[in-house]
C-alpha cells in the first residue's frame, strides 16, 4: 500500500469512528448517514485510491476543477456532488458528470439546470441551499436561499423537466443568530425538512455537517456528511 493510500485509510478510519459514535449517541444506526468525501483541490489519483479504499461519494465546488477529475474517473462507479455556488455558464458542463447539485438557490438555476439536464438526456438530483444567515428575498454569505424562499424553488424544481428533488442542505452560516451555533443550525434545517417532506416525502435527504462538526449534524438528524479536510489532509492553497 502507497504512503498516500495508507493515509488516507487511516483518515477514512478515524472518520468513520467518528460517525459511528455519533450515530450511537443519537440513537441512529450508522447506515442512515451517507458519507460524501469532498476532494476539492486533490487530483484524480486521491479520488481513485478513496475508490479502492471503499468511498463511492465525492463531491466538487469548482467546475474547472471539477469536470477533468470526473472525465479521468468515469470509469469508476461514483456518485459526483456539486457542493460550491454555481453560476448559469458552468450549468451546462455540471450537468454532463454531476448526479446531485447541493446548491440550488435561486429559480435562474432551477431553470438552466433543467434545460441541460434534458439536453444530456440524465436526471439531476437537486437539494435546495438553505442560508440560515439570510433575510428573505437575499441569498446567503455562502450561498443559498433564505428560509421563506424554500417551498417556492422546491417546488419549481419538483416541477422542472429532468430534475428531481432530494432535499436541502446548508453550511453553518458566519454571521446572524446561528453563529458558532452549529448543532442548533442543523434542528433548524432539519425542521425545514420535516416540512419540505410533508409535501414532497422523496425529498428526506438532509446534507449538514463538515470536517469539523459532523457530530452536531449527525445529532440533528443529518442524512449526509461533508468531508474534506479529515479525510484528505489540509488543503493547498490555490494559486
Amino acid at each position: 500500500m502507497t504512503d498516500r493510500k495508507t493515509e488516507l485509510a487511516r483518515n477514512l478510519t478515524a472518520v468513520e469512528e467518528r460517525i459511528a459514535t455519533a450515530c450511537a449517541a443519537a440513537g441512529r444506526k450508522r447506515e442512515e448517514v451517507t458519507l460524501i468525501v469532498v476532494t476539492k483541490t486533490y487530483p484524480a489519483d486521491d479520488v481513485r485510491l478513496l475508490h479502492e479504499l471503499g468511498v463511492r461519494h465525492v463531491a466538487e465546488n469548482r467546475d474547472q476543477d471539477a469536470a477533468p477529475k470526473a472525465a479521468a474517473c468515469s470509469d469508476l462507479d461514483l456518485t459526483w456532488h456539486f457542493v460550491g455556488q454555481l453560476q448559469t455558464n458552468k450549468v451546462r458542463s455540471v450537468a454532463g458528470y454531476a448526479d446531485v447539485v447541493q446548491s440550488v438557490d435561486r429559480l435562474k438555476l432551477v431553470n438552466s439546470l433543467s434545460a441541460a439536464a434534458v439536453r444530456t438526456g440524465r436526471e439531476l438530483g437537486c437539494l435546495i441551499q438553505v442560508a440560515l444567515d439570510a433575510e428573505s428575498g437575499h441569498r446567503g454569505a455562502r450561498g443559498g436561499v433564505a428560509p421563506d424562499g424554500i417551498e417556492q424553488l422546491a417546488a419549481a424544481v419538483a416541477d422542472a423537466p429532468a430534475l428531481r428533488l432530494d432535499g436541502l442542505m446548508t453550511v453553518a452560516p458566519l454571521a446572524g443568530p446561528y453563529a458558532g451555533r452549529q448543532r442548533a443550525a442543523f434542528e433548524r434545517l432539519m425542521e425545514f425538512s420535516s416540512r419540505l417532506r410533508s409535501g414532497h416525502p422523496a425529498a428526506n435527504m438532509v446534507s449538514a455537517g463538515m470536517s469539523a462538526d459532523l457530530e452536531d449534524a449527525v445529532a440533528a438528524g443529518a442524512t449526509h456528511v461533508r468531508i474534506g479536510t479529515a479525510v484528505l489532509g489540509v488543503r493547498p492553497r490555490l494559486g
